[in-house]
């Protein structure tokens, strides 16, 4: 099955017009034609069967013949990251997180940050391609970049974690974790989070955590942090 991204289709959409990159693909690479269905989601849950009319490679366009909309899972995975100072591996974490189905991501800038720019497109265009790879129709939110203390301070709902490597009693996340709730996690910068972060964290009930007795890049544990969550709920 091959997935097609389209957030401009809406329920009531009868025509999709792909645009020339997307078209191209259709046509000349994956060679389909007239009467070949496409199945498409618009990221927001729907997932179409769509028959091509015109097989254009500029202008490829279908006629929309099946829709269903896919339920919602009862929790939702919110992830504040701080990026890398390599970028590739902030990417590995946001194609990794999006194939087990994380709900929300937050890059997050930290006192010990090493890289405060993000190139936030860049970013949605990766993990929309693990979206379609993954075959899921709905589309993670990417927030922008955002300082960790105008994050914490603002409300979140269910369970709130932070995890960090800093002295000081520390639960287990995946005994910790309850199914069924919605769960934000902090993970912090190469360099940990600072002291103040922490406390600022304890003190609007973001509970410390550890998800093991190793060491984990932030890449890693951001993906580690995630996984336990679905598998709490499998």
């Amino acid at each position: 099955m091959q997935l097609f991204y389209n957030p401009n289709i809406l329920e009531d959409t009868e025509l999709v017009v792909f645009d020339k990159e997307e078209s191209k693909h259709i046509i000349k690479v994956l060679r389909k034609s007239v009467g070949d269905v496409l199945e498409i989601t618009n990221g927001n849950g729907w997932l179409f069967k769509a028959s091509i009319t015109l097989a254009n490679i500029k202008n490829c366009q279908a006629s929309i013949i099946e829709k269903e909309k896919k339920s919602k899972r009862d929790f939702h995975i919110h992830l504040a990251v701080a990026p890398t100072k390599l970028n590739d591996r902030y990417e590995w974490f946001l194609e990794k997180s999006t194939e087990l189905g994380i709900n929300e991501i937050t890059p997050i800038v930290c006192d010990h940050s090493e890289r405060k720019v993000i190139k936030h497109e860049r970013y949605s265009k990766i993990i929309q391609s693990a979206m379609k790879q993954s075959l899921q129709c709905y589309l993670p939110i990417l927030n922008q970049l955002t300082p960790i203390n105008e994050f914490i301070n603002t409300s979140h709902n269910g369970q709130k974690f932070i995890a960090h490597c800093d002295n000081g009693k520390k639960l287990s996340l995946k005994n910790e974790l309850r199914a069924k709730q919605d769960v934000t996690i902090l993970i912090g910068p190469e360099g940990d989070f600072s002291v103040k972060e922490i406390e600022m964290a304890l003190n609007s009930n973001f509970i410390p955590v550890t998800l093991g007795e190793t060491r984990l890049r932030t890449e890693t544990a951001a993906v580690v942090a995630c996984h336990s969550v679905v598998f709490k709920n499998e």
